[in-house]
């Protein structure tokens, strides 16, 4: 063998080695942020003292919005396990509005995650957290738990002083509210979903209260101004407002 054909050889391997990722490599990880903002019609959700009209001319006023998020994949993979996967997103608790996890180092091009809790959990017992049933998301150990909480008043309501209760749970069968949520970067940002080691990639979601009255189904206030344990129309609005997020930035910090 020559000595050109063994120095050609010698460069190749040592290539194909400074390409090969090292198993440390493999194992780094970064923080993936989730910010949640919620809002009516793209405005900031004001609770108690904002006024909002419907798609049918309804006005209404908003005491409570609550809603569960469970199980977060990106492409495909689960990210955590336990009792950290689960979430509860509450406008009156500002801190509640963002929660963290740590991700392998890469990048990614979808993040999903349930809307609601997971049927094994519903059947768990009492559980603390998130889950703690003093988060008033629970109905009793046979019902489980409320997947999403709407509370406010309409002067359109036919409910006593007006109130509109929309507790929506249910978690088998033909009327379970159980959401799987698929949500991709939109075109318009130029920001990748990048996971670096030691540094963190904010996914901000914007969350339209809106959608709860039109989408799937045409649900007026002044016919349906409570929906407080499972069957269809509980599922019908989980339908409606199963279109609520979508992603509007990315930052990497």
């Amino acid at each position: 063998m020559n000595r050109t054909l063994l120095i050609l050889l010698f460069s190749t391997g040592l290539f194909l080695l400074s390409c090969q990722k090292s198993p440390d490599e493999d194992l780094r990880t970064g923080t993936v942020k989730i910010t949640f903002k919620n809002t009516v019609k793209g405005n900031p959700l004001v609770l108690n003292t904002g006024v909002y009209s419907n798609s049918f001319g309804e006005q209404y006023n908003v005491a409570k919005f609550k809603y569960y998020i469970s199980n977060v994949v990106m492409n495909g993979t689960q990210i955590s396990a336990g009792s950290s996967e689960y979430y509860l997103v509450d406008e009156g608790n500002a801190a509640s509005l963002s929660f963290s996890f740590t991700a392998k180092s890469q990048i990614y091009s979808s993040l999903s995650f349930l809307l609601g809790v997971d049927s094994a959990r519903n059947v768990s017992g009492a559980q603390t957290g998130a889950l703690d049933p003093l988060n008033d998301m629970f109905w009793t150990w046979n019902s489980g738990y409320i997947m999403a909480k709407l509370e406010g008043t309409s002067p359109q309501s036919t409910v006593v002083n007006n109130k509109v209760e929309y507790h929506i749970g249910g978690f088998a069968g033909t009327n379970s509210v159980l959401k799987n949520i698929n949500l991709t970067v939109p075109s318009s940002i130029n920001v990748p979903l990048n996971v670096d080691p030691d540094k963190t990639c904010e996914i901000f979601i914007e969350a339209d209260l809106d959608t709860w009255w039109q989408g799937a189904y045409d649900l007026k206030i002044a016919v349906n101004p409570a929906a407080t344990h499972p069957g269809a129309l509980a599922k019908n609005i989980s339908d409606n407002y199963s279109n609520m997020f979508k992603i509007t930035d990315v930052k990497l910090y």
